[in-house]
């Protein structure tokens, strides 16, 4: 009864637990009392044995089996209570004594000689002559002690796997569950107390993990870090550098009235950033990236040119949309310069005060090609070199609108998308791509009198072709 007294000293026994037990000594006084009418019931007779129950007898057995079901419910309840080596120890006590009690009844079994061991004797086939069945009868009885014992065991122990497979995936990180159940006793109870709160501090820091490079990428886009080869900013160090073919796109956004001069710093400044929240968007959904903002502008890189130009497209698209929308409000004229080439990715500054950036002559030329765009006033130009690596696939239509001269008098020639204007607009451009081509290396090859006809026969079909009416005006100019 080693287990009651446990159960009466712990201050922290279940409601249940104490009625339990109230219930279970009720039951076993009785049972105790009325124990001697079950064993006299059992009459042994030749051959085995004979029950002459009465109404005592029953009411002593049925008081029996309830106590043995309530004491196995308590005994369980209290191996709950207990560590793992103390559960495997009291656990096994019953049958230990069982097989105790079973091994010394074999060995004496011959030497009893009440009715009922002779009964006994004459069931088992043990006789003072075949003594070979008693030793059979231990080695049956061994096997099923054994077995018990192993079923036992891994039963008690079958938290201690749970936390095994538990802890293996908990230390890579991988352990998902709400809360982690182990079952078995107090002892695991206090475990798996301890493994959730293990868990949960995984959770919040992959949290915070999750939260702060979210927060990065705002400041660092994800695609630098691809470029990189690095996942994470806590892998970027001073000096990691990275060089690749990238597509530079340098947006200008210029207002098209006075009334922004009449704007306030705040108000200009929220003014820009409604365009700015248009454009950025939509780079990123292209593939690119912000690699800074220019006040009134930004540059981005993508890694194809395609994606620069499909980018570029719909930011101009949005912003003229939005300009409609927004009669009240300064009109913005997007301006947009893509070039493709060398680019380098890295980590510039010092320890305490890494930055990301890009340096290539890319961004020096996208910056000339954007003195050509505001010059010629076009909404998109693209250099050669970003039309060379667009996928042959790739539809666009274009026309050449002359070169820029580089150092050592290279010329670096220029496209203007004419995706950018209306449907009719954009046909009758397509139309006359050759002629106002043409117009263009006649006006490069000095020959201004037969550059004006071509563009003056453009500005007949398509009037508002700004391109074409500088070119026709300087080409006057210079025939002079």
């Amino acid at each position: 009864m080693y287990y009651f007294s446990i159960f009466a000293k712990n201050r922290t026994m279940k409601k249940s637990t104490k009625i339990l037990l109230i219930i279970y000594v009720a039951v076993m006084i009785p049972s105790i009392i009325l124990g001697k009418y079950v064993f006299s019931s059992l009459k042994v007779v030749d051959g085995g044995f004979a029950y002459d129950f009465n109404a005592l007898s029953i009411s002593g057995l049925i008081l029996s089996v309830a106590g043995m079901v309530l004491g196995t419910i308590l005994y369980f309840r209290f191996l709950k209570t207990l560590t793992l080596s103390n559960v495997i120890f009291f656990s096994t006590i019953p049958y230990t004594l069982l097989y105790g009690v079973g091994m010394f009844m074999l060995s004496h079994i011959t030497q009893f000689a009440s009715p009922m061991a002779r009964n006994v004797r004459i069931l088992l086939n043990i006789t003072p002559e075949n003594e070979y069945n008693t030793v059979l009868w231990a080695v049956i009885l061994s096997i099923v002690y054994i077995i018990v014992l192993l079923a036992s065991y891994l039963f008690l122990c079958r938290p201690v796997n749970k936390m095994e497979k538990i802890i293996t995936r908990l230390s890579d990180g991988r352990v998902r569950e709400e809360s982690v159940e182990l079952g078995g006793g107090k002892q695991f109870k206090t475990i798996e107390h301890s493994i959730n709160k293990i868990n949960n501090n995984y959770r919040e820091k992959d949290n915070i993990i999750r939260k702060t490079k979210l927060e990065t990428q705002k400041f660092i886009p994800k695609q630098f870090f691809k470029f990189l080869g690095k996942s994470n900013i806590t892998e970027l160090e001073l000096g990691n550098k990275v060089k690749k073919r990238a597509t530079t796109l340098l947006c200008d956004l210029k207002s098209a009235s006075q009334q922004a001069s009449t704007l306030s710093l705040e108000e200009n400044f929220n003014f820009v950033n409604s365009y700015l929240n248009i454009a950025s968007p939509i780079i990123r959904k292209h593939g690119g990236f912000v690699d800074k903002y220019l006040g009134d502008g930004l540059l981005a890189v993508f890694p194809k040119p395609e994606n620069a130009i499909d980018a570029a497209h719909a930011i101009i698209r949005n912003i003229e949309n939005k300009n409609r929308s927004h009669k009240n409000l300064p009109h913005v004229l997007p301006r947009i310069s893509i070039h493709t080439g060398e680019v380098v990715f890295g980590i510039v500054g010092e320890e305490e005060r890494k930055s990301p950036t890009i340096i290539s002559d890319a961004i020096d030329l996208a910056n000339k090609i954007e003195e050509i765009n505001s010059f010629l006033q076009t909404k998109l130009i693209f250099s050669k070199s970003a039309l060379d690596d667009l996928s042959s696939k790739y539809k666009l239509a274009y026309r050449y609108l002359g070169s820029l001269t580089l150092q050592d008098n290279i010329d670096l020639p220029l496209f203007e998308s004419l995706e950018v204007y209306s449907r009719e607009k954009r046909d009758r451009l397509i139309r006359l791509k050759s002629t106002f081509e043409n117009g263009v290396r006649l006006y490069n090859q000095k020959d201004y009198v037969e550059a004006k006809a071509h563009f003056e026969e453009i500005l007949k079909n398509v009037s508002n072709d700004t391109p074409s009416y500088i070119y026709f005006n300087k080409a006057v100019e210079k025939a002079k």
